[in-house]
């Protein structure tokens, strides 16, 4: 955990960003509506919002270790209020960055000129960023409400060297990510996605991390929905950065007893969870290694043991499917031919629960790619690949603009 020092300066470097975000986004309202006949009670709005945003902030800011645990619906209250509406004043701040240029550039245009024209207090760039603003706002808006319960089957097909005709076909469900403590109760919505999934007939289903936010309390209202899924060759598991109880306030032996816990209830659901071991799947008399570690990532806890997992495994003459919950593992310790696995099954990213994919268009983008360079989808790199989940549950910002919480059925083929 940050010190108390840093905490207040990385603080006050936010609250003096947002600020000039603030100042800069009220222009922009002013600027439009302020010979408007309502402008006195529009402004008064307006303050009593930045107020309230404001309080969110700081909360958020100083009291997220703690009350993620012990006030989780308040936290998530004042989270979702806090993007849902700083992000459109983030554009609105932006459109009025760029009026403030196109004024100066005009004025400097007619001193140039000697032209005594008047520059006119309003343009399409004002007009541009106040409909896009409230676009983005409605966007949010659905984002948290219905947004982060429209589930999405991706369907995946993944050539697989040397896949033995008995594994043709082979229907691999992948969930990632559920953070189930984000969901107040078992909404209704999330446990009609986990009934679906039975119709997609999946042959086997993989579960790679963070059922959790912080601690194994939050599951269990959910082990008889997990428990009820089934498939032929078995359910399998492992854990995620967030299952280990390293994000609460917690003393070492209450972090211990709730991972002792959440083994349990892995079990409970009807999960193998792999902690760096293997299994073997066989179908008709052929064979596929299954491997499962525990969280390796880089900037995150490293418990994860490949070389552990790989042994007697068999890996270097049979088809191999890992389990790895952080994709730079894959980056670091896998591609490139650094360990013998065809297939590399992630998640961890959620994709930043916001973005914008038009697959037709090619158009693939979110703020997670500054942090990750493979955050979603299928990626391959020399006949190796990885397959990222964009998650199922939600962390953080309790909501999801543009990037549907995922299931994934992965088809096998061979190539």
């Amino acid at each position: 955990m940050p010190s108390l020092s840093r905490m207040i300066l990385m603080f006050l470097f936010l609250a003096a960003l947002l600020a000039v975000i603030e100042i800069f986004a009220f222009r922009l309202l002013k600027r439009k509506y302020d010979q408007h006949p309502n402008w006195f009670r529009i402004r008064r709005v307006w303050i009593g919002g930045i107020v309230f945003i404001w309080a969110a902030f700081t909360i958020n800011g100083f009291m997220w270790p703690t009350w993620r645990v012990t006030h989780p619906r308040l936290l998530s209250i004042l989270s979702i209020s806090f993007f849902t509406v700083f992000v459109p004043k983030m554009l609105m701040s932006t459109f009025e960055t760029l009026e403030l240029i196109r004024s100066l550039l005009s004025r400097l245009h007619a001193n140039a000129e000697g032209s005594a024209r008047p520059i006119s207090r309003k343009s399409f760039l004002t007009d541009t960023g106040l409909a896009l603003s409230g676009f983005t706002l409605a966007g949010f808006l659905y984002g948290v409400t219905w947004g982060k319960f429209a589930y999405r089957t991706e369907y995946v097909q993944v050539p697989i060297p040397g896949l033995s005709k008995e594994f043709e076909g082979l229907r691999v469900v992948q969930l990632s990510d559920a953070h189930l403590g984000s969901f107040i109760h078992t909404p209704q919505p999330v446990l009609d996605a986990l009934n679906g999934i039975q119709d997609l007939q999946p042959d086997l289903i993989l579960f790679t991390g963070d059922l959790v936010n912080s601690h194994a309390d939050e599951a269990e209202p959910w082990i008889q929905a997990f428990s009820s899924l089934q498939a032929p060759l078995g359910k399998f598991s492992i854990m995620g950065n967030h299952d280990y109880a390293d994000y609460g306030p917690f003393e070492e032996e209450e972090r211990e007893a709730s991972r002792q816990r959440l083994y349990q209830i892995h079990n409970e659901m009807g999960f193998r969870l792999m902690r760096n071991e293997h299994a073997m799947l066989h179908r008709d008399g052929a064979s596929l290694v299954l491997l499962g570690v525990e969280n390796w990532g880089r900037g995150f806890r490293k418990s994860g043991d490949l070389t552990k997992a790989m042994e007697g495994s068999g890996c270097e003459s049979l088809p191999t499917v890992l389990m790895s919950h952080d994709p730079t593992h894959w980056e670091e310790q896998v591609m490139r031919g650094k360990a013998p696995i065809e297939l590399t099954l992630s998640g961890h990213t959620h994709g930043m629960q916001f973005g914008i994919e038009i697959p037709w268009l090619g158009v693939k983008w979110s703020p997670s790619k500054w942090r990750y360079q493979r955050w979603a989808g299928l990626y391959e790199e020399n006949g190796q690949y990885l397959h990222v989940n964009r998650g199922f549950g939600v962390l953080g910002f309790h909501g999801r603009v543009g990037m549907p919480p995922e299931i994934t059925l992965i088809e096998l083929t061979r190539a």
